[in-house]
C-alpha cells in the first residue's frame, strides 16, 4: 500500500469521474414506481353458475373447486365466499412459490373436475398483483350524445387509440349503455293469430346465418359457394316471415315492434355527479408508471383532435401524481439532510479542504449506489429512496471518520507532506474501517428471515442499505484519499506555512471524573434497562406505517334487495355531502361494479374520492367528516372507508381491514349469532370504525314452482315455461345482428315488461303449443322468499368474519381491548373457536421475526468485534452498550407518540450496528494509545478526547441528515418517519453511552495487567 494513492491517482480520479457519469446514467434509466414490483402469493378464482341458490351452489360448485385447489403444491390457505349463482375463492400460496406455476397448477386441477360442475359454469382465474387495479382514471361526458353513442365511441375509438401506448395492459370501459334490438311482442295480436314465442325463435334460428355449401370448380377457377341468410338491417328484421299457411303471410312487424333500445344492465356509473363513462387504465407489471402517465397525457391531447368537440375527457385519479410527489418528497428530504450534514462538517473541521472532500465524496457514493441498484434491476421507489435517505447518516459517518483522521494527522504533523499523512491515516484506520463497516452491514443480513408483505417490502429496503454501505466503504477507503490529494495540490504550500504550529489533542478532564465514579455509568445503564421494560408495554403498536395518499375509497352497500334506482337515490344524497367538502377535488362512483376483481351485487359499489393537494386536513380527518355525515343522513347504507394504495395492499394480502375477528364453526345460524355479539363488542371499543358483522344477505327472490302433471297435460315442458317467463320479464336474446364490426343482440320481450309487479306475474298468460293461452296461476305455484346469507369458508371450514377499521388509535391497543372483552363476554359452544387475523396477525408474525432478527444481528455484531479484537470482554462491553442504545429509540418513539411498527423496529435494529461501529473506533484508539503509554486511564482519556470531535460530528451529522424524514414533511413521508425517529432516538442516547459508559466499562475490564496480552 506504500504510496498507492500517489501511484494510482490518475486511474482512481478517472474512476471517480466514471462513477459520477454512471450515476447520472443510472438515474435517467431507472424506473419510478411507488413500491417495488412484488408478486403477491394470492390467486383468485371466480365461478359464475347463473342464478343457482346458495346451498346448491355450495354443494355443486364451491366444495368441488375448494377440494381441487387444496391439492395444489405450496398452498397455505384457501378461503371462499359463496353467494347466489357465484363463488369467489382466494388461494394464498407460499411467498417463496412461483406464482405463475401455481396459477397453472390451479387451472389444471379445475380443468380435471370441470365436467362434474353444472353446465355453463364460467370460471376465471387471476393472480393478484398491483397491476389488476387502475393507475389512471378518466371520465367521459358528452352533451347531445346518447349513452349508446357515447359507449360506442369509447369502445371503438378511445379504447383502441389509448391501447397503443407502450406499457398499457388494458383500457377498461365502465358504464354507458350497449345497443340492443328489442322485438316487443304484442300479446293480443299473437293470441289472435295463434303464434307462440317459440315460433319466432325458430324462424330467427333458421334464417339469420351464413354457411358454406362447398366448393365449385368451373373452368380454371375454384369457387366457394356461400348461403348468406344474414339479417343486417332493421327493415330486414321487420319483414321476416313468421308464418305463411295459405291464409296469408304474417311478418314480424305484424306481431311485434322492432325497437332500438338500451341493454338492461344493473350498473350505474357517474363522475362528479354526472352520469358518465369511466376509463380505467391498467398498466403492465414492469412498465414505468411515470413514463406511462406522461405518454397517456400526450396521447389524450392527440385523441381530443379526432373526437367530436362536445366530448369532454377529465381525469379523476392519477396514481403517478402521488408517486411523483412521494418520490420527490423523499429525494428532497435526502438532499436537505445531506446539505445540513455538510454544514455540520464545515463547522467542526473549520477546513475548506476537509469539508470539500466530504461534499465531493458523498455524491460519488450515491452515484456508485445508483449504478449497483440499476444493475440489480431495482426501481426508484419509496423503499429504495427511503433506504438511501436513512443510510445517509452512515455514509456521512464513514466519510467524516476518514476525513477527520486525515485532518487530525495533518494537525498533529503539519510539516509532513500530504501523501505520507494520507498513507498513515488510512493505514491506521483500515482495521477499524473494515470492522465498523462489516458490523453495520451484518445487522441487515438476518432480514432474510422476514416473511409476508412486510418482509418483501422491507427486504428491498435492507438490501438497498447493504448496497449503499458496501459502496460507501469502497469509496471512503479507495477514492476519498484521492479527492483529498487532488484538493491538496493547490493549497499545499500556503497551508504548510499557515499550519506551522502543532495542534495537540485537547484533553477532556471530565472523562477522568466519570471513570473515577463508575457508579454513575452503572446507574445510567440500569435506568436505560428499566426504561425499556417500562416504556415497551406502553408503546403504541402498528403494522406497516400508513401514508396519507390524498385519495379515499368509500365502499358502500344498501340493504339486500334494494333496487338500483333506490340505491342511486341514496347515493345522490351522499354526493351532496361529498360536493360540500372543500378539500374534495373530484370523485367517481361505481354501483353494481367495483375497482378490482370481485363479485359485485347491484346494491354494492364504491367511490374514489380525489382530494386537493393543498389542504389543511389529513385524509383521515376528511374520512371522519364524511362518515359522520353519511351515517347521520343515510343510516340504511353500510359504509367502509380506506385509501387506494392501502386498500390495494389489503386486497392483495389476506384482508383489507386491519381488524378481523374470525369465528370458526359448523352451523351458519350459530356463527351469525356469535358474529352479531362480537360485532356489538367491537363497535363499543374506542378507536374502531366501519365495524361489520360479515353477514351479507342476497336480495329477496320470487320462487316459481311448476306443477309437472298440469304442464304435461297441456304439452308444455319446464324449459318452455321458463323461456316464456323470461320473455315476459327480462326478455331472451334469440340472435345477433352484425353492424359495423359489432354484434348487436336481438332480444325477444313483451311490451311494457319492465313495469311489471309481483301481482302482474300472477296474472300472466302462457302460450300452449297450439297458439292458445292459459293463465300461469293454473300451472305453477308462486311465492316470495327472503334473501339467504352468503357462506364464507376457510380451509374447508365454515367461518363468520367481523371486520373493522382503526379510527385515531393504534392497532395494538385496539386489538388488546377487543381480545379482553371478547374473552370475558363471548361463551363459545363446543367445536367453535375464535382467531384474530387481519393486520394484527401480520403484525404479530412480523414482530416475532423482527425479535429474532434483532437477536441474530446483535450476535453477528458480537462475532465481528470478537474476530476483530480477539477479546471476549471487549466484544461483550461493545454489545452491551449497543443493545442499551435501543432504550433511546423506545424513548423517542414514546415521546413523539410514534407506534412501534415494522419501520421503527428496523430503525431499532440499525442502532445496534451504528453504536458498535462508533465503539470500534474508540477501542482501536484506546488500544493503540495504550501500546505507547501503558496507562489505562490515560489511554482511555486520550482516546475519548481524540474521538470526541468525530463522534459529535457523526451523531449531529446523522441526526440532521435524518431530521427531514423524522418530521415527516411531504407526501408519503409517513412511511419512513418511524424508522428515522427510532434512529435519531438511538443516536441521542448513543452519545452518553459512547463518551461516558464505554470508557468506564473499559476501565473496569482492563484493571488487571494480564488482560492486555492480546494488545501486543
Amino acid at each position: 500500500m506504500n504510496n498507492f494513492f500517489v501511484k494510482h491517482k490518475n486511474g482512481l480520479s478517472a474512476i471517480i469521474f466514471l462513477i459520477i457519469l454512471g450515476g447520472f446514467f443510472a438515474y435517467s434509466k431507472m424506473q419510478t414506481s411507488l413500491f417495488p414490483e412484488i408478486t403477491f402469493p394470492k390467486i383468485k378464482i371466480i365461478a359464475d353458475a347463473g342464478q343457482q341458490p346458495i346451498d346448491k351452489m355450495m354443494i355443486t360448485v364451491t366444495k368441488p373447486l375448494e377440494n381441487a385447489i387444496k391439492k395444489v403444491q405450496d398452498l397455505k390457505t384457501v378461503r371462499s365466499t359463496t353467494s347466489r349463482g357465484s363463488c369467489e375463492i382466494s388461494a394464498f400460496m407460499d411467498w417463496k412459490s412461483d406464482i405463475d406455476l401455481s396459477k397453472t397448477r390451479i387451472e389444471e386441477q379445475i380443468n380435471q373436475i370441470k365436467n362434474n360442475l353444472p353446465p355453463d359454469t364460467q370460471i376465471s382465474v387471476e393472480k393478484m398483483n398491483p397491476s389488476i387495479l387502475p393507475v389512471i382514471g378518466y371520465a367521459i361526458e358528452a352533451n347531445g350524445l346518447s349513452a349508446i353513442e357515447l359507449k360506442k365511441i369509447a369502445n371503438y375509438t378511445i379504447k383502441p387509440f389509448l391501447s397503443q401506448i407502450d406499457g398499457v395492459s388494458e383500457i377498461r370501459i365502465i358504464g354507458g349503455k350497449e345497443k340492443e334490438y328489442w322485438l316487443s311482442l304484442d300479446f293480443t295480436k299473437m293470441t289472435a293469430l295463434g303464434i307462440t314465442p317459440d315460433a319466432i325463435t325458430q324462424v330467427l334460428s333458421q334464417t339469420n346465418f351464413i354457411k358454406s355449401n362447398g366448393y365449385l370448380s368451373d373452368y380454371r377457377y375454384l369457387y366457394l359457394t356461400i348461403t348468406d341468410a344474414q339479417v343486417d338491417k332493421k327493415d330486414e328484421l321487420e319483414n321476416l316471415v313468421i308464418r305463411n299457411n295459405g291464409k296469408g303471410i304474417v311478418t314480424l312487424q305484424d306481431i311485434a315492434a322492432v325497437e332500438i333500445r338500451e341493454a338492461k344492465e344493473y350498473i350505474k356509473v357517474n363522475a362528479n355527479g354526472k352520469e358518465s363513462i369511466l376509463i380505467a387504465v391498467l398498466k403492465q407489471p414492469n412498465s414505468n408508471l411515470i413514463v406511462l402517465s406522461e405518454a397517456m397525457r400526450d396521447k389524450l391531447e392527440s385523441l381530443k383532435k379526432i373526437l367530436p368537440k362536445n366530448i369532454k375527457i377529465t381525469p379523476f385519479y392519477e396514481q403517478a401524481s402521488f408517486v411523483n410527489d412521494a418520490v420527490k418528497s423523499v429525494t428532497d428530504s435526502l438532499l436537505i439532510g445531506l446539505l445540513l450534514a455538510i454544514i455540520v462538517a464545515v463547522l467542526f473541521l473549520k477546513s475548506v479542504k476537509a469539508s470539500a472532500t466530504i461534499l465531493i465524496i458523498i455524491p460519488v457514493t450515491l452515484g456508485l449506489t445508483l449504478i449497483v441498484l440499476y444493475l440489480t434491476g431495482q426501481t426508484f421507489n419509496i423503499m429504495t429512496l427511503g433506504a438511501i435517505a436513512a443510510a445517509l447518516g452512515l455514509i456521512i459517518d464513514d466519510a467524516i471518520v476518514v476525513v477527520e483522521q486525515i485532518h487530525r494527522t495533518h494537525e498533529e504533523h503539519p510539516d509532513e507532506p500530504t501523501v505520507s499523512l494520507l498513507q498513515k491515516a488510512i493505514h491506521y484506520l483500515f482495521p477499524a474501517m473494515v470492522g465498523s463497516s462489516i458490523s453495520t452491514i451484518v445487522i441487515f443480513i438476518p432480514f432474510v428471515l422476514m416473511s409476508g408483505v412486510a418482509g418483501s417490502y422491507f427486504k428491498v429496503l435492507t438490501d438497498t442499505m447493504i448496497i449503499t454501505l458496501v459502496c460507501s466503504f469502497f469509496v471512503t477507503w479507495l477514492l476519498l484519499p484521492v479527492v483529498y490529494l487532488l484538493l491538496s495540490k493547490k493549497e499545499n504550500n500556503s497551508e504548510t506555512k499557515k499550519e506551522t504550529e502543532i495542534h495537540d489533542v485537547k484533553t477532556q478532564t471530565w472523562v477522568a471524573y466519570f471513570i473515577g465514579k463508575p457508579i454513575i455509568s452503572i446507574s445510567f445503564c440500569i435506568v436505560l434497562v428499566l426504561s425499556i421494560f417500562i416504556i415497551l408495554p406502553n408503546l403504541e403498536t402498528g403494522f406497516l406505517p400508513e401514508m396519507d395518499e390524498g385519495s379515499i375509497i368509500l365502499d358502500y352497500e344498501s340493504p339486500p334487495g334494494t333496487s338500483i334506482e333506490e340505491t342511486d337515490r341514496m347515493l345522490k344524497e351522499v354526493e351532496k355531502i361529498i360536493i360540500k367538502i372543500p378539500e374534495v377535488e373530484a370523485y367517481s362512483r361505481r354501483t353494481g361494479t367495483q375497482m378490482g376483481f370481485f363479485i359485485t351485487e347491484p346494491n354494492r359499489g364504491d367511490y374514489l374520492i380525489q382530494l386537493k393537494k393543498e389542504r389543511s386536513k389529513t385524509s383521515n380527518d376528511i374520512i371522519d367528516e364524511i362518515r359522520q355525515k353519511v351515517e347521520a343522513t343515510q343510516p340504511a347504507l353500510r359504509i367502509d372507508f380506506g385509501q387506494v394504495i392501502g386498500d390495494m395492499l389489503g386486497d392483495l394480502m389476506s384482508s383489507v381491514s386491519p381488524i378481523e375477528v374470525k369465528i370458526f364453526g359448523d352451523n351458519q345460524a350459530e356463527l351469525q349469532k356469535i358474529a352479531k355479539k362480537v360485532n356489538a363488542i367491537v363497535e363499543k371499543v374506542k378507536g374502531t370504525a366501519d365495524v361489520f358483522d360479515g353477514i351479507v344477505l342476497a336480495g329477496p327472490s320470487i320462487n316459481i314452482v311448476p306443477n309437472y302433471s298440469r304442464l304435461a297435460q297441456y304439452g308444455i315442458t319446464p324449459a318452455d315455461l321458463q323461456f316464456q317467463l323470461q320473455t315476459a320479464l327480462e326478455g331472451n336474446v334469440i340472435g345477433n345482428l352484425l353492424e359495423n364490426e359489432r354484434i348487436i343482440p336481438i332480444r325477444l320481450i313483451y311490451k311494457n315488461s319492465e313495469k311489471r309487479s309481483l301481482e302482474d306475474i300472477k296474472k300472466l298468460q302462457l302460450f300452449l303449443p297450439n297458439g292458445q293461452s292459459i293463465p300461469i296461476s293454473s300451472l305453477v305455484a308462486i311465492s316470495a322468499q327472503k334473501g339467504v346469507a352468503e357462506i364464507e369458508r376457510e380451509n374447508l371450514q365454515m367461518i363468520s368474519v367481523v371486520t373493522g377499521r382503526l379510527d385515531n388509535r393504534d392497532l395494538g391497543s385496539v386489538m388488546q381491548d377487543i381480545q379482553t372483552k371478547v374473552k370475558s363476554n363471548i361463551h363459545l359452544p363446543s367445536g367453535y373457536y375464535i382467531e384474530y387475523a387481519g393486520a394484527y396477525k401480520e403484525q404479530q408474525q412480523s414482530f416475532k421475526e423482527l425479535l429474532m432478527i434483532l437477536i441474530a444481528s446483535s450476535l453477528l455484531v458480537f462475532g465481528v468485534i470478537l474476530f476483530l479484537f480477539r477479546d471476549f470482554r471487549v466484544a461483550l462491553v461493545i454489545l452491551l452498550i449497543s443493545v442499551l442504545g435501543i432504550a433511546g429509540s423506545y424513548l423517542l418513539l414514546f415521546i413523539t407518540q410514534t407506534p412501534l411498527n415494522v419501520g421503527s423496529y428496523t430503525g431499532i435494529i440499525m442502532i445496534v450496528g451504528i453504536i458498535s461501529e462508533n465503539a470500534i473506533f474508540t477501542f482501536l484508539q484506546f488500544r493503540e494509545t495504550f501500546k505507547l503509554t501503558r496507562n489505562v486511564s490515560e489511554s482511555i482519556i486520550y482516546s475519548i478526547s481524540t474521538r470526541l470531535r468525530p463522534k459529535l460530528m457523526t451523531a449531529l451529522g446523522a441526526i440532521i441528515a435524518l431530521f427531514p424524514l423524522a418530521i415527516g414533511i411531504g407526501t408519503g413521508s409517513e412511511l419512513h418517519q418511524p424508522l428515522a425517529i427510532a434512529v435519531i432516538g438511538g443516536f441521542v442516547i448513543a452519545m452518553p453511552l459512547l463518551l461516558v459508559v464505554l470508557p468506564t466499562l473499559l476501565c473496569l475490564v482492563y484493571k488487571n495487567e494480564k488482560h492486555f496480552t492480546h494488545f501486543n
